[in-house]
């Protein structure tokens, strides 16, 4: 199915006493392009998210917002330096002995003194917190994917419709391209007349004249390669698989054919009709940028 590389997808859940937001958006980019904004505390999750999501998208500007809140947060276990405290209780009894200070050391007061009692956050599950997070990412990215498919789809049936439109030129120029070659050997006939003053017309000459003309103005090797060129295009566009970059290249192969067709063209209504096409093909060239 097609793709758009534009694309939004939010989920919000409670898992496990977290509360969890996701948020992936994307815009167009020529190759995958990936960045996030994660809580300080959760930066390891930055580069799972980033080889979980490439799974999904595999081509456009990527970013990720991850919103994480602790409700039942995590408790800090106090340890407690005994050698240093029993260091600061012997100083403290030193000087009281030396100066003869009243000895009022008490729990307290020890515990004041720097890196004698130390708080540790106790450390939190990083395989447990990254679980949650894919479960919520998950439920963001089918929001995400869906929207893209959703606009694909619309931008599938412009292009098949424009490259429609271009096979029904293209049988306009089949069809009129011999016409122009009798137009054309009318006109030389009637010159050769009007100089000949009535002398006979060596008809060899003329029927020469209109096989160089003929063989000149001939495209049916491009209208042949054009229209293999949109069958390949409706192929690509009814595959499951990104397409986009390869279909850029295809677009620049009809063009190649729709400019010879052009440079061949010795008539009016035929050069009107290849303005026609190329105006399609600049069209399918725009919404191919937006596919993924």
């Amino acid at each position: 199915m097609v793709k758009s590389m534009t694309g939004y997808g939010r989920f919000q859940q409670t898992i496990d006493g977290m509360d969890i937001s996701v948020e992936v958006k994307s815009v167009n980019h020529r190759y995958f392009e990936y960045s996030s904004r994660v809580p300080r505390a959760y930066g390891f999750l930055d580069e799972q998210l980033k080889s979980y999501i490439q799974k999904f998208i595999s081509r456009g500007k990527v970013d990720v917002y991850v919103w994480i809140e602790t409700l039942d947060a995590p408790g800090s276990q106090v340890t407690i330096n005994y050698t240093l405290a029993e260091s600061y209780i012997k100083a403290l009894g030193e000087l009281t002995k030396k100066y003869g200070l009243k000895d009022d050391a008490s729990v307290v007061n020890l515990a004041r003194f720097p890196d004698v009692l130390t708080a540790h956050r106790i450390a939190e599950d990083e395989d447990k917190i990254w679980q949650a997070v894919c479960q919520v990412t998950d439920a963001a990215l089918d929001r995400f994917v869906r929207m893209r498919e959703h606009e694909g789809a619309a931008l599938r049936n412009d292009i098949l419709t424009r490259a429609n439109t271009i096979l029904k030129a293209v049988k306009m120029v089949e069809e009129r391209s011999p016409v122009t070659v009798k137009e054309h050997m009318i006109k030389v006939e009637t010159r050769m007349r009007e100089l000949l003053d009535g002398a006979a017309i060596d008809e060899q000459r003329l029927l020469t004249e209109a096989a160089i003309y003929a063989d000149k103005i001939a495209v049916a090797e491009e209208t042949v390669r054009l229209r293999s060129h949109i069958e390949q295009l409706e192929l690509m566009l009814s595959g499951n698989e990104p397409v986009g970059r390869k279909l850029d290249f295809l677009v620049q192969e009809i063009n190649r054919e729709a400019n010879t067709i052009g440079s061949k063209s010795q008539d009016v209504a035929l050069a009107r009709i290849v303005v026609d096409i190329k105006a399609e093909i600049e069209k399918i060239r725009e919404q191919i940028q937006n596919i993924e």
